[in-house]
């Protein structure tokens, strides 16, 4: 609730401070005394539009300001939409503080508890913590965007919805994934053709991995396998000659292997190492006669070789890979044919899983309308009670739940809440805003609030005049209907109506006084707490008029007592 407004340099308030209490809270006084500029400074610390007109003439560095104090329960909504702007919420039991101040040139300034804020950000703030209903003013239950949420509220029907509103966001992220699954099959199914063509290709030429470094190094040896065979020759003729390796082995063996008798085993060693001499020799030249061999054997395989390298390398080319790649992406290319083989089978279980959840919504819908219809019809019969003592007894509201098409189904159902009246019999029902007057629908407001009040996530109701144009009962119709919103809600009401002042449980007078300055004369508004005397003889001033009778006084006492109707 709005525990208090200070209020700086703004029109003909110099310097205001208000406490206010729970309950009903009315603050009267003569046209003119300044009743308004109260609102507009509340409206401004609450965001609104800055009107440079609402800036009090004085020195050139002086600046309108103005703080809003609140009280607020724990995990209010204003709470969430500072923490999603990144501002620190008050701490336990801390008020939560509205200030803006407005510079001569018209520039505001707004902080949040201290923390710097722009006017949207306090506008955001201020729409959870005061609702201002108003004779003309833009009403939130004549917006027909907010009738479904209302009627949500008043039904309790927080858990219906939040039911269907994950089951819609199943719904879409099932059909969002089946969507991408069909736009990648299509697109795989363009491809597939080329894929198979890619994977009978690469199956037929055969890459091998490291395929092409070992071509590079046969083409190169066979380009110079001239060269290379007469050095294998020359090598192995150096091997076999008469003054070849081998031959010399066997003689120095032979010779060493006489003498064996007389050597007491001094050669043996020697005739060891002359065993392996001749077999690493043996070796050495059987591996000669394999190079000579192979590059022998086959006249025409350098063409093969050639053939086959540069065919690897186009191949390569081809694909955009490396050739040492090609067996590598030979897998890809297979994988992603399996992949298409078996998109059916992925698609129809998205298909199952989409329909599954439509299902899950469309039945959460349909309970939430039908609770939804339930609801309106409490409400409707609940609203209409109230009108007849508000001078609207001819008059008929109603709540309109109608089916929307498919395509504008959303999280928060399949229906459309529409708050319709008609203000006479003969009169076909209408938008509650196009149908009633400024009168009529600031009482039609104030009767779906009266209805409301214990749904509302608004803890501060402010009435300007809601009781313009009428008097008598219905007056009192009106301030007992104030009254009972002030059992569950803080209500501030600006009212001329006696009847509606004596049912306050706080009294506020707004009027002028002349006060002198250094400049002489000065015009300033004032506001005064009323205490029991005093209230009796505002009431009776708005009883009596500029004269105020000792009739007059009864009257208001009559009133205050509640012994007048």
């Amino acid at each position: 609730m709005l525990l208090t407004l200070s209020i700086r340099n703004v029109v003909l308030i110099e310097r205001l401070d208000l406490s206010f209490k729970p309950g009903l809270c009315v603050l009267t006084g003569e046209t003119g005394a300044g009743k308004s500029i109260l609102l507009d400074a509340l409206g401004l610390a609450l965001g609104a539009r800055v009107d440079p007109a609402l800036i009090r003439g004085g020195p050139a560095d002086e600046a309108a300001a103005v703080s809003a104090a609140f009280e607020i329960p724990p995990h209010h909504d204003a709470i969430s939409v500072m923490e999603d702007h990144g501002l620190a919420p008050p701490g336990a039991g801390e008020p939560l503080i509205l200030r803006r101040t407005v510079g001569t040139d018209g520039r505001s300034r707004g902080f949040v508890n201290e923390q710097p804020a722009n006017a949207q950000l306090l506008r955001s703030i201020g729409e959870t913590l005061v609702e201002i209903v108003g004779q003309f003013a833009s009403h939130d239950l004549a917006e027909k965007a907010i009738h479904r949420s209302v009627l949500d509220r008043y039904g309790g029907l927080d858990e219906e919805r939040n039911r269907v509103s994950g089951a819609w966001r199943a719904w879409r992220a099932a059909e969002t994934a089946l969507a991408q699954a069909l736009a990648e099959a299509e697109a795989a199914a363009r491809e597939e053709e080329s894929l198979r063509h890619t994977l009978e290709e690469l199956d037929t030429f055969g890459p091998r991995e490291g395929e092409e470094d070992s071509l590079a190094t046969a083409r190169h040896r066979l380009r110079h396998a001239e060269r290379l065979g007469e050095t294998l020759s020359e090598a192995l003729a150096e091997m076999t000659g008469n003054k070849g390796v081998e031959p010399g082995l066997a003689r120095a063996h032979r010779v060493l292997a006489r003498r064996t008798d007389i050597a007491g085993g001094m050669f043996d060693d020697t005739l060891e190492a002359l065993d392996r001499a001749a077999a690493e020799a043996a070796e050495a030249r059987a591996a000669i006669e394999q190079c000579a061999g192979e590059l022998q054997a086959d006249p025409g395989r350098l063409d093969s070789v050639e053939e086959r390298l540069f065919a690897l390398r186009a191949l390569a080319r081809k694909h955009g890979v490396a050739p040492d790649a090609l067996t590598g992406f030979r897998e890809e290319t297979a994988r992603k044919l399996a992949a298409i083989e078996e998109t059916e089978n992925s698609l129809s279980e998205l298909r199952a899983r989409t329909e599954a959840a439509r299902v899950e919504y469309e039945g959460a819908a349909a309970a939430l309308a039908a609770a939804r219809r339930a609801a309106a019809k409490r409400l409707d019969a609940a609203v209409n009670a109230e009108l007849e003592p508000l001078r609207l007894g001819t008059a008929r509201f109603e709540t309109e739940v109608d089916p929307l098409d498919e395509r504008d189904w959303g999280p928060s159902g399949t229906e459309r809440v529409t708050f319709v009246a008609s203000t006479n019999p003969d009169t076909p029902a209408g938008p509650i805003s196009r149908i009633a007057s400024g009168g009529e629908l600031s009482r039609f407001m104030l009767a779906l609030k009266v209805v409301l009040a214990g749904a509302s996530p608004v803890p501060t109701l402010v009435f300007d005049e809601v009781d313009a144009g009428i008097g008598g009962a219905t007056s009192t119709a009106v301030g007992q209907r104030l009254r009972r919103l002030g059992e569950a809600l803080q209500v501030l009401v600006v009212t001329h109506s006696p009847q509606v002042a004596a049912l306050g449980g706080a009294h506020w007078r707004v009027r002028k006084r002349e006060m002198r300055n250094r400049g002489g004369k000065e015009t300033r508004t004032v506001v005064d707490e009323l205490d029991r005397d005093t209230r009796r003889e505002e009431i009776a001033r708005m009883l009596a008029g500029m004269t105020v009778t000792d009739e007059a006084r009864a009257a208001a006492d009559s009133l205050i007592a509640g012994e007048i109707p």
